[in-house]
């Protein structure tokens, strides 16, 4: 299966990119050019990108399920929650 975070990604930057050129190529300032592309990315990935925004929402769903049941492995973590046990005990 394809990663939905690559295809999002470079399907929005391409469409920026293409948007972007467009219009300096019409005249435009570049920062008119860049403010509009922008605007006209987010507005095609929020029309057309639908699979592929769900796709990711449910990947990030399942590692925070993930998560919370088996836990993170993160020796940081530990060592704050033994620095915060022995503060509570003094």
């Amino acid at each position: 299966m394809k990663n939905p975070w690559l295809v999002y990604t470079l399907v929005r930057l391409g469409v920026f990119a293409l948007v972007l050129t467009t219009f300096l190529l019409i005249g435009f300032g570049w920062l008119y050019s860049t403010l509009l592309a922008a605007a006209l990315s987010l507005a095609f990935s929020l029309v057309f990108l639908n699979k592929q925004r769900e796709a990711i929402s449910e990947g990030i769903y399942e590692r925070v399920q993930k998560n919370k049941n088996t836990g993170i492995e993160d020796a940081d973590s530990d060592l704050e929650n033994k620095k915060l046990d022995e503060q509570e005990g003094v």
